[in-house]
């Protein structure tokens, strides 16, 4: 043990995270497990998330290098204009890094990059690396992409097919594919993005994947017979999980700065399990007229709820609202979203069911309120309701809408229905098992521990 702990001091990998907070943590969590196994982690972030970052950098096993991806702050740019900059010269940095590392103590050995970056495999293979890509979306959400991918699943669909039917998934119908799938139109840039992510796969070692056995396991096997998976998640701190990582408490990188002491402070003052927490992430943004019905929804609940709405979204906000709901209701620009998931008083979430925010939800054993937006989304919260049982799902309206009735509805149907403790029973044990599986000898555990291993002796 002494020796294989000698030779993985010296084995160096690079993680290179897509420059979104959503992509950036979960990248951060990984590269502390494997920090934790005595390997040598250098986090590789790029120029535009480094100024989001000054002055909030935390204490960590994980050294951080910053490398050029061509942002000019204040220059307009399309999102196809924006992805090829970063193709571009993160390619050019990267590459440049992992050269200037050659004449080092430690020269880079692998690296480890965000699997919306397929390209970073092959500045790794040109420089001598092997490499492996991390997904950070559910493996469902990918396979469905992967069926698109290989043809399996025809685009566009038919407006007449309603049911979906895919190996090792649960029966879809079209409002549970991922947005980009059912309207490949809607956004192009972001559609030939996700399906990039398969382009070379077959050049991977490995496919490290924000998930945990039992939780997708279908569809994970359906996977794994076409590529080297390991699942290495739920990748959250450590003590909300096995508590093995010492002063692991949060992510340690933040790209926004949040209410903590407010919202713990409210919280405090409230019974358990008595208030909902709502939040639609760091990217949704959500239009004026479905704020106003998620708004007067909340308070229609009469349930206590904090409600995070980001600074640039508070002018949707109806005008009498905040005034309105002061014995209730707080609602703060930003949150610590994994404590307040943690805190007693928290009975249910009111969630977009971003991959993160699904993760962190179950690994807490928060029961949700599924109201997705977009991309992998709709996936996530069919799997919320009808796969883990964890939740309820919003129906929306003729015009796309999600009309207040149906909000209020929804949150009494987890707090108060008659559904409540079956839903808090299966979170409870979908919590277990997620701290089970990145425990010592668990199912996570074990995987990033092969993944080592590999590493030192190859």
């Amino acid at each position: 043990m002494e020796k294989e702990q000698r030779g993985a001091s010296k084995t160096h990998v690079l993680l290179v995270p897509f420059p979104l907070q959503g992509h950036i943590n979960p990248m951060i969590q990984l590269s502390k497990r494997l920090a934790s196994k005595r390997l040598k982690i250098t986090l590789v972030s790029t120029s535009s998330a480094r100024i989001s970052m000054e002055g909030r950098e935390a204490d960590s096993p994980v050294e951080v290098n910053f490398i050029s991806d061509g942002y000019q702050e204040g220059k307009a740019e399309t999102m196809d204009e924006a992805l090829e900059r970063i193709e571009t010269e993160t390619s050019l940095s990267l590459a440049k890094l992992i050269e200037d590392l050659k004449t080092t103590e430690y020269p880079a050995k692998f690296l480890i990059y965000d699997s919306i970056m397929p390209w970073m495999m092959n500045v790794a293979l040109a420089q001598g690396l092997e490499g492996a890509p991390f997904f950070t979306q559910s493996c469902a959400a990918t396979a469905i992409y992967a069926h698109v991918h290989q043809g399996t699943l025809k685009l566009p669909l038919p407006l007449e097919e309603t049911q979906v039917m895919l190996p090792g998934m649960p029966e879809l119908r079209s409002n549970d594919l991922p947005s980009l799938v059912y309207d490949p139109c809607s956004y192009p840039a972001l559609h030939k993005l996700l399906l990039g992510q398969l382009l070379n796969l077959h050049k991977a070692s490995f496919l490290l994947w924000n998930t945990f056995d039992g939780l997708e396991d279908e569809v994970v096997s359906w996977m794994a017979r076409q590529w080297p998976i390991k699942p290495v998640g739920p990748t959250i701190p450590s003590i909300y999980l096995d508590k093995r990582l010492e002063d692991d408490i949060d992510y340690g990188l933040n790209l926004f700065k949040s209410n903590s002491d407010a919202c713990l402070k409210w919280l405090d003052s409230k019974g358990i399990g008595s208030v909902v927490y709502v939040s639609f992430g760091s990217l949704a943004t959500v239009g004026a007229e479905q704020m106003e019905e998620v708004a007067w929804g909340l308070k229609n609940s009469n349930i206590n709820f904090l409600w995070v709405v980001r600074e640039s979204e508070v002018k949707k906000l109806p005008t009498s609202f905040l005034e309105e709901i002061t014995e209730r209701g707080l609602v703060v620009s930003w949150s610590p979203q994994l404590q307040v998931l943690a805190h007693k008083s928290v009975g249910c979430f009111v969630t977009h069911c971003g991959w993160n925010s699904v993760l962190e939800a179950l690994s807490l054993g928060v029961p949700m309120v599924a109201m997705p937006y977009w991309v992998d989304q709709p996936t996530n919260a069919k799997f919320v309701k009808d796969v883990w049982q964890v939740g309820v799902r919003v129906q929306v309206n003729e015009k796309g809408l999600v009309e207040k009735e149906e909000i209020a509805r929804c949150i009494k149907e987890v707090m108060e229905g008659e559904r409540r403790l079956e839903m808090k029973r299966n979170s409870e044990r979908l919590k277990e098992m997620a701290r089970e599986a990145v425990d010592k000898g668990g199912s996570s555990d074990k995987n990033i521990e092969e993944f080592v291993r590999k590493l030192i002796h190859n």
